[in-house]
This record gives structure tokens, sequence and C-alpha cells, in this order.
């Protein structure tokens, strides 16, 4: 058993709460802008005061609507610069935010509702009113509802206008460490989404500790483009710490135009799940390809020499010859990829899945480091971290100041620290199987810890695969090298109780396009008249061959099969955050794993 932790280096006061940094900022840096939002096209600034009275206007409207102190408000919505007003403005009230993914479907918006208790619901557009609507008979505890996109803050704020600032001073005042901040549903692989409780406590002890290490990027001058869900804990904890800090924050609700957004706001930190970063580096590599055999030459042989770079600042440094070619390829490459970044960024976070050692150099070699770190919703977000003083890429990095990590005999991952979470909402068994009675958390991943206290996953306890012959297979190490081929989109590793190990994969169909084109073939060519064709299965093939490289060959995928459907969120094979739902494609695609292992 193998356990290591830091000092914490910050503790929090136990009466304390979430609302005090931006009663802060707007007492005592009122005029700085805090916040940008995006107007007709353009970025337009938002001082803390400002963005202190929408969200003191929004918490009287709520004390006018008959929220208490302690009840439950629903938030569902993009991400979006009303998101974060809302979420302190119920703070603000003294309530406790109940975020809901807008993707939803009305049976999930049913539970959370009726579980949590919400008092009140405010939802971004129509559609989603009309889904709480349907499910009210469900969730008696259900009053009012309030649409972003018909004016829920501007209704809320003269709903509120006779509320005295004395009584927001009061609910402020019955808000301490203890106080639940937030109940965050688990998306879940399967069965009903339990709540998780944070409290005010576990988010302040997570900036406190936290942002200390990414001060570089997290200051004053910095700016954080927010545009993964901001119900996902990662982002909503990357809000608190922005504000911590006075970290200028913005929001983007459609990555589609991702590019063009990080070019207006020219953030200088972003965050994002690897299959953004694998998508920008695909993206570029396809687009160098696409312009001219020399272009694709070119890039690939910078790739090559940033990655090599990129190693060397681990052993000593870059030589005279290697440091020139960097130098070079700086000028003819990495300086557009980091103008693609909007020009400022100096560097970003990973989290949700590994992202592997390749890009992770790749990244770094080019001028943006991407640090990983690991997390779950259960620790508010990141329970260890890379960052500049700290930096093993391919690790999650150490604990974070406070977190104690430890090796069970099985090799699951405890965690232990003020960022574990409460419990379970009303679930003291499931409270009681995850937290021991030392007060370590089972995450139910696995893992290694190095000498140095750095942290690598090696996989998922439950999704380890036992193959006929009886070797244990975590699928997440293929799976992730496979999910990094510029024409993979997701795939699933299978074998558990069969002979041998194998994998289905679906292609992804941004990439497409480009790529047909590139072979001479029509761009419009559709998916499911791909799956034989042979540059497709050269391109698998060398996938599969790349990711075998990292396991045994008693571990290594001897089949493969393409599908025609992608396996997506709106399809429910996929988590808000982009997990697989393992048991929903296996019962989709029964047949396709069957057919694999008959013939």
């Amino acid at each position: 058993m193998r356990e290591y932790s830091v000092p914490a280096t910050t503790e929090v006061g136990p009466s304390e709460a979430l609302t005090d940094m931006l009663a802060e900022n707007v007492a005592e840096h009122g005029d700085e802008v805090g916040l940008r939002i995006q107007r007709d096209g353009r970025w337009v600034d938002v001082t803390w005061r400002e963005f202190g009275e929408q969200v003191a206007g929004v918490a009287k409207g709520l004390v006018a609507a008959g929220v208490q102190p302690g009840d439950r408000v629903a938030l569902q919505a993009k991400t979006r610069y009303e998101w974060t007003v809302i979420d302190y403005a119920i703070w603000t009230a003294g309530a406790v935010t109940v975020p809901v993914y807008e993707t939803s479907s009305p049976d999930q918006v049913a539970w959370i509702l009726s579980d949590s208790g919400a008092v009140a619901a405010i939802v971004e557009k129509a559609e989603h009113a009309t889904a709480v609507d349907s499910v009210r008979d469900q969730a008696p505890d259900l009053g009012p509802l309030y649409v972003i996109e018909d004016d829920a803050v501007g209704t809320l704020t003269a709903a509120g206008a006779d509320v005295p600032d004395s009584e927001l001073e009061a609910r402020r005042a019955t808000l301490g460490a203890d106080s639940l901040a937030t109940l965050i549903y688990t998306s879940g692989t399967t069965g009903r989404p339990k709540g998780c409780e944070l409290t005010h406590g576990n988010f302040l002890f997570e900036v406190g500790n936290g942002m200390s290490l990414l001060d570089r990027f997290m200051n004053v001058q910095g700016s954080l483009l927010l545009f993964i869900p901001l119900a996902h804990v990662l982002a909503r904890v990357m809000q608190v710490g922005a504000v911590k800090t006075r970290t200028v924050i913005g929001h983007t609700p459609d990555v589609k135009n991702l590019v063009e957004d990080l070019g207006g706001f020219k953030p200088t930190f972003v965050l994002a799940v690897p299959r953004v970063f694998e998508k920008v580096f695909n993206q570029a590599k396809a687009k160098a390809e696409g312009a001219s055999p020399v272009k694709g030459k070119i890039f690939g042989r910078a790739a090559q020499v940033a990655i090599a770079w990129s190693r060397a600042q681990d052993t000593g440094g870059a030589g005279l010859a290697l440091r020139a070619q960097h130098a070079l390829f700086d000028r003819l490459v990495y300086s557009k990829l980091r103008a693609a970044l909007g020009g400022r960024c100096l560097g970003a976070i990973s989290g949700g899945a590994p992202l592997g050692d390749r890009l992770g150099h790749f990244f770094r070699g080019a001028g943006v480091t991407v640090f990983e770190g690991y997390g779950l919703t259960e620790t508010t977000a990141a329970a260890s971290v890379n960052h500049d003083r700290a930096l093993r890429i391919g690790s999650v990095g150490r604990p974070l100041p406070g977190v104690g990590f430890r090796i069970a005999e099985d090799g699951e991952i405890l965690i232990r620290g003020g960022v574990v979470m409460r419990g379970y909402w009303k679930n003291e068994q499931a409270t009681a199987e995850a937290i021991d009675a030392d007060g370590w958390f089972h995450t139910g991943d696995i893992g290694e810890i190095d000498t140095d206290g750095f942290t690598r996953i090696t996989g998922r306890k439950k999704e380890i695969l036992v193959t006929a012959g009886g070797k244990n297979v975590a699928p997440a190490v293929l799976e992730d090298r496979l999910r990094a081929h510029r024409l993979v989109s997701q795939c699933i590793v299978v074998g558990d109780q069969r002979p041998f190990i194998a994998a289905l994969i679906t292609l992804d169909e941004e990439a497409l396009p480009g790529w047909l084109e590139s072979k001479g073939k029509p761009a419009g060519t559709p998916v499911a008249q791909l799956a034989d064709d042979p540059d497709v299965t050269a391109e698998i093939d060398a996938a599969v061959a790349d990711a075998n490289r990292a396991v045994s060959q008693a571990e290594a995928i001897k089949k493969y099969r393409v599908l025609a459907t992608d396996f997506t969120e709106d399809n429910g094979m996929l988590t808000p955050s982009l997990k697989l739902k393992r048991s929903v494609v296996m019962k989709e695609f029964d047949a396709e794993v069957e057919a694999l292992y008959s013939r």
C-alpha cells in the first residue's frame, strides 16, 4: 500500500462562505473588470460592482418568491453569463444550487427535481420549461419556474425590488463552511444519479489550496474562457477560482464557434476535456496535409520536434540542434496553433479522461502546457493536478495541498481531505459504501503512485475486463490511444469472459470530409459506406497497432468493427461529461459484439 499527501496551504474558517469572495471584490475592486459578456458579436466588459448588483437583484427576487435558507433551486442552462449570475444569487439568498445539464431528458429532470426537493427552477429556454412543467406531478415541492431567454434575471430583479439589502446580509449570515452549497447529480453510467453534497467549505478548500498552483494563469491580469458545461463540477470550481483570484471570466455555450470565440476573448487559460485537445491537434494536422504534401510533412516534423523538445525539458534541457529546430517550427507552426487559441493562452487544464503522453508533450512543446488533473464530483473536481512546480506529463499530478492519496491492496485510489464531499443526498447506504470510517473516499479508479507522489490512472475498477483466459485488462488504456487517431471519434473495448480483446470503433464525421478529399473520394461519402473501405481499414489498423503498443500481447486488440453510428450524448451513449455509458453501448450493439467472436 502506497500513500502520499501534501500539507495544506490554506485552511477554511467555520464562518467562511462562497459569497464572501464576491462581496470583497465588489467592495474593494468594484471598478475592475470581472467578467466579459458577448453581445452582438463583441465582448463587453462587466465590472465586479455591476456583476454584484445583478447578483443581488436576482437574490432579492428569489427571496420575494419565497426561497428560504437551505432551499434547493434547480438551474438548467448552457454555459453562459447568466448561469454565473444566478448561481451566486442562489448562494446570496442562502439557498443551494442544483445544476441540471441542459441536455437532460424529462425523466432525468424529474428525478433531480424530485430527489432534491427543489422549490424553484430557472431554465434556459421554453423547451426546458415545457419539460419541467410536464413532470411537475413528480416534483411536489416545486414552485415558480423562470426562463433565462424570457428575461428571468430582469423578472426576478423587478420582483425583489422591495426586499431590503439587510435581508440579503441576514441570508449571507446563515452561511458557513459546513453549509450545503450545491447538489450535483453524478451523470452516472448506470442506475439513478446520486446527489453529491458539496459544501461551501469543500469549494473554499479546493480553490484556496488549488488556485495557488495556477497563479501564473489565474490572476488579475489573466482571463478564463469557460465553455464546458457549468453543470460539471470542474467548470464550476474554475468559476469560483476566477472570482477568488479576480481572473476575468468569459462564457461561450457552443464549441462549434470555439476558435472564433477564443480569438475574440483571448484567454490566458482554458479548461477542456481531452477530446478538445485531440481535435485541435488533428484539425491542425489535417489542414496542413490538405494544403500540400510539403506542408503536411512540415507539420509532422514540427510535431516530432515539439514532443522531443518537451521530453528534453525533463532530462536537462534540449541540445543546440533541437533548440534551433524548435525555434524554426515555433515561427512556422506553433505560433499559428497558439493564435488559434487566441494568442495569449499560456496554459490549459485537461480533465475527465487521460490526455496521453504524446499530446501532453506536443502542446507543451508548442508553448501551451496542458496540465492534467484528476478528481470526481465527489472530490469537488481536482484532487490532484500537475502545475509549474511539479509537472510530470502522463501523470495526473500530485495531490492538492491538504489532500491525501492512498492505493488500496486491490489498486483502488482512495482520497481524503477537505475536498471530499459531505455525502450523497438522502442516501446513507451509498455514502457509507463510498467513504470509510477513516474518511477515505473510494474512487472506483485503479492507479499507482510513484516515489515522487505523482499518480497515474490505469483503469476503472468496475470496468476491468477479465478474458476467458483469466487476464485482467483495463480498457481505458486502449480506448484513450485509439481516440487519439484523427479518424476515430469513439470506441469501446470488449472481451469480458471472451477468448480475446476486441473493439467497436466509430468514425469522426468532422474529420472525414477533409480526409476523404485527400484520398480522392467524395467528401460526402456516408459513414455506412466506409466501414469496409480499404483506406479506412488501413488507418484504423494503424490506430489499433499504436494502441496495442501500450499493452501486452494478451491484452491487445485482436479484432475490431467500424460502426455506422457514433456514440453521442444525444443518443444516450455518452454522459454529459463525455464518458462512455458502457452498459448502454453494449446493449445497443450486442449483435455486433457477438459477430466479432463468431467468425
